[in-house]
C-alpha cells in the first residue's frame, strides 16, 4: 500500500469512528505502530485530526469540542431554565442516567442531595456526586474524550448493557427535521444504547440547537419521549416537532407542557 493510499485509510477510520487507537489502526491496515504514528502525525499537522495518547481523535471543523467550562457559559440562563423544568420531573428514589454535557451538568446541580441513584459518564457530574451521603453514584468507564471529561466506547456500552434506569437525559448540539445531531460517531454509538436502558429518554436543548446538523446522526425525533427547550423557541423551530409524537416542554413559558399522544 502506498504512503498516500494508507494515510487516507487512516483518516477514514479516524473521521468514521469519532476515536481510534493505534493498535486498532495498525491491526486494521496491517501495519506498524510507528508507521501508523507518523500517518497520524501527519494529519495532526494539516488540524484534520488530534493525537492523543494511544490513538486520535477525529476534529469537527477543524477543531474539538471547546472546554466544558468555555460551554457552560453560553446560553446559562436557558440551560438552567430547562434545567429546573427537567429536575421538577424526576422523583426522589428514581434510577436517573445522566450524559456529559453542559446543559445536563446543570440538571445534576439541581439533584445534589435528593436520594436517588445517578448512573452518568461524565466525570464533571460524578464529581458533584463523589460525596454524596444521599444519592447512589455508579460511574460508567471507557475511554475518556479529550476535554470534555465523558467516557464513550465499548467498555461504556458493555457497562450499559447492566443498567435499567426510570430517565436518560441526553444533550444533542443539533435537532433538524431528519432527527438529532451530535458531534461524533462515537459518542452517538454510546448514547444509543443510553436510550435503551430507560423508561423514558428526555433530550435537552436549547433553542439554537434547533435547524442544525452535526457530523454524526443519533436518532429519529420518534425515538424520543420528551424534548425539554427553553422559551427561546421561535415558531418555525417548533414546526420542526409539531408533527411528531415527542412530548415538548417549554421550560419557562406560561403553558409549560405541549403533550401530543
Amino acid at each position: 500500500m502506498i504512503v498516500e493510499e494508507r494515510r487516507q485509510k487512516v483518516l477514514d477510520l479516524v473521521t468514521h469512528k469519532g476515536f481510534v487507537s493505534l493498535t486498532d489502526l495498525a491491526q486494521e491496515l496491517e501495519a506498524s505502530e510507528s508507521t501508523i504514528r507518523r500517518d497520524l502525525d501527519f494529519w495532526d499537522k494539516q488540524g484534520v485530526l488530534r493525537r492523543t495518547h494511544g490513538g486520535a481523535v477525529y476534529l469537527v471543523d477543524g477543531q474539538s469540542l471547546p472546554p466544558l467550562e468555555e460551554r457552560t457559559s453560553r446560553q446559562i440562563r436557558e440551560k438552567q431554565a430547562i434545567a429546573r423544568a427537567a429536575a421538577s420531573r424526576i422523583q426522589d428514589g428514581d434510577a436517573i442516567l445522566i450524559d456529559g454535557g453542559t446543559t445536563t451538568l446543570e440538571i445534576a446541580r439541581l439533584l445534589i442531595g435528593r436520594p436517588m441513584q445517578i448512573v452518568t459518564n461524565s466525570l464533571p457530574i460524578a464529581n458533584l456526586f463523589a460525596n454524596s451521603r444521599e444519592t447512589d453514584l455508579v460511574i460508567l468507564g471507557g475511554y475518556v474524550y479529550p476535554r470534555t471529561g465523558v467516557a464513550l466506547g465499548p467498555l461504556t456500552v458493555r457497562m450499559l448493557e447492566e443498567v435499567h434506569v426510570h430517565q436518560t437525559l441526553l444533550s444533542c448540539s443539533g435537532i433538524t427535521a431528519k432527527g438529532l445531531f451530535n458531534s461524533n460517531v462515537l459518542l452517538v454509538e454510546t448514547q444509543r444504547r443510553m436510550m435503551s436502558a430507560a423508561d423514558e429518554v428526555v433530550v435537552v436543548a436549547d433553542h439554537q440547537k434547533f435547524g442544525k446538523q452535526s457530523l454524526a446522526f443519533l436518532c429519529e425525533q420518534s425515538a424520543v419521549d420528551t424534548l425539554i427547550v427553553d422559551s427561546g423557541l421561535a415558531k418555525e423551530q417548533r414546526g420542526l416537532i409539531d408533527e411528531t409524537q415527542v412530548r415538548l416542554i417549554v421550560a419557562g413559558s406560561a403553558s409549560s407542557e405541549d403533550f401530543r399522544q
